[in-house]
């Protein structure tokens, strides 16, 4: 079960996610359903279509199951399947 806990160790397509800092002012603000991942980016299907944001550089404001979580980019860094293994640090 998906809870603000553990959200980095799970499954993050279909998760609705916004962008809410970036080191490229371009990609503040860009909002929408999460529909692949690879090690280094998020695919992010917008209204104006898809858009492939680096993870290394943003901050993400997550939703799903009722809940609102900010997650640092550089956390969901790496394979989706690695990131089971990780150390997670908390701010």
């Amino acid at each position: 079960m998906r809870t603000p806990k553990n959200i980095v160790r799970h499954e993050l397509i279909g998760v609705h996610a916004e962008v809410t800092e970036s080191s490229n002012k371009d990609s503040v603000g860009i909002s929408g359903k999460i529909v692949d991942e690879t090690q280094k980016t998020l695919m992010i299907r917008t209204s104006k279509g898809l858009k492939k944001i680096q993870k290394s550089s943003v901050t993400l404001k997550l939703m799903f199951d009722g809940y609102i979580v900010l997650v640092r980019g550089k956390s969901l860094y790496g394979r989706p399947e690695d990131r089971i293994k990780k150390k997670i640090k908390y701010w």
